[in-house]
């Protein structure tokens, strides 16, 4: 739910009239104050799987917004953590809640620590990740609704290209709502309204919340040339069917 402190209707409405990276611009210093931020249940669930496949070496969070992901890879590696965004108002707002927590007093870049893995800041684009194969892991949180399906594969193959053989890339996807509750409709609605905005409105601001189907992503994936895992995510509970709530998708590169 929103707070007090989070942003107004003001604010969220400028926010949605602009594009996806100047809304994120906009929205940044409170966005950890909005629902928009991932569970902590969520990123504890992703830690609890990446503490076993790990450690690794060097982590990189995809879309790292205000630096939640970030927090998980420098538990689980030793060397460097990576965060990427197009957005510098999302970049400026992680290094500042991020770096303090790790680096010395008077240090006076990302790469000056006390110890554990350097942490540092890349402003780009998910679709266009400016690396070769140097990373052993990487993680996005809820950032896949900014990308259209026909995206999707393009976007898993830069990633699986960023990434060393045996390299993980590490995600969350929860179980859509039940048909006709209300979550189900709140959704409906949102993406409705977003189609319907970004068909009249430019710049775009792309933001959907039922086109990213587990069925579709693994098989995505796959077709990239990952080999896929799915972990339940046991601390969000079951569904009345005994299925999980959430899963931690493991796709590896051979």
């Amino acid at each position: 739910m929103f707070t007090p402190q989070g942003p107004t209707l003001r604010e969220l409405t400028v926010q949605a009239l602009s594009s996806t990276e100047r809304g994120y611009d906009l929205l940044a210093p409170k966005f950890d104050l909005t629902p928009f931020r991932t569970p902590d249940s969520v990123l504890d669930g992703v830690a609890d799987t990446l503490g076993v496949l790990g450690p690794f070496r060097a982590g990189l969070d995809i879309c790292c917004g205000t630096g939640a992901g970030l927090d998980v890879l420098r538990e689980v590696c030793v060397e460097r953590v990576t965060g990427v965004d197009f957005s510098a108002g999302m970049l400026a707002t992680a290094r500042s809640s991020v770096l303090p927590k790790e680096l010395g007093a008077g240090a006076g870049s990302d790469g000056d620590r006390t110890g554990g893995p350097v942490v540092d800041f890349v402003r780009a684009d998910a679709r266009a990740l400016p690396f070769g194969a140097a990373f052993d892991v990487a993680v996005s949180f809820g950032a896949f609704g900014h990308f259209l399906p026909s995206e999707r594969p393009a976007l898993f193959t830069r990633v699986r290209e960023v990434l060393r053989p045996g390299g993980a890339f590490v995600f969350p996807v929860l179980a859509p709502p039940r048909v006709g509750s209300g979550l189900y409709w709140t959704l409906w609605g949102f993406d409705a309204v977003m189609r319907a905005r970004n068909a009249v409105w430019r710049p775009p601001f792309v933001m959907y919340y039922r086109t990213f189907r587990l069925a579709d992503v693994v098989d995505e994936l796959t077709r990239t040339g990952f080999e896929v895992d799915l972990v339940a995510l046991d601390g969000l509970g079951r569904l009345p069917d005994g299925s999980p709530r959430g899963r931690v998708v493991v796709a590896r590169r051979p």
